[in-house]
């Protein structure tokens, strides 16, 4: 049984990316994997990493069930909107003060590389986006998407790391959204 995580980024979840959310976790239920739901918006943490990895702030009960729960996982599942180009300032928040030094990477004095100790585990980045796909391919160039999974996920060591975007939302019908709810919740169902 596969264990998987479904992480909603935006800080509301009664919008399209949580019913995106609730959509995949059911297809994923319903192949018979094992899932757990963490919604960034319900957790009660101080995003800011004050004084960077100089000293380590003491994290939250809500972030240390964060991290035993992406520990749990095989799979993550991240949804949210793209704002700026980006993820919402508090799903960045969340990933300043959860992926730290010890969990996420560790990096080795006599050495310019550092180890992923997050290494073992797939995932999954589900997007959603206003402008059309293709200008942000082409004027942004996938920017946010881009650090998301390399310089967050693949440098903890997360991968394969798949990406799927939908857009554009602000112009998109209600068959649009629909039809994007089923595609989602059949990515659910295979697992990736």
């Amino acid at each position: 049984m596969k264990k998987i995580l479904v992480i909603l980024g935006h800080p509301d979840k009664n919008t399209l990316c949580g019913a995106l959310a609730q959509a995949y976790a059911v297809g994923a239920r319903e192949s018979g994997a094992e899932v757990r739901e963490l919604y960034i918006g319900d957790l009660k943490f101080d995003p800011i990493l004050w004084k960077g990895y100089h000293e380590i702030q003491a994290l939250e009960e809500d972030l240390v069930n964060a991290q035993d729960a992406i520990l749990w996982a095989e799979h993550l599942v991240f949804v949210y909107p793209t704002w700026w180009g980006g993820m919402p300032a508090l799903m960045k928040g969340f990933f300043d003060r959860v992926f730290l030094p010890r969990f996420a990477f560790k990096y080795n004095k006599e050495s310019i590389f550092w180890d992923r100790l997050l290494a073992g585990r797939s995932a999954r980045l589900i997007a959603t986006i206003d402008s059309p796909h293709w200008f942000d391919r082409l004027v942004y160039r996938s920017a946010g998407r881009l650090q998301f999974k390399y310089a967050i996920l693949n440098f903890s060591g997360i991968s394969p790391v798949r990406v799927s975007v939908l857009g554009s939302v602000k112009n998109s019908t209600p068959e649009k959204r629909a039809s994007w709810i089923t595609k989602v919740t059949k990515l659910g169902k295979s697992g990736v």
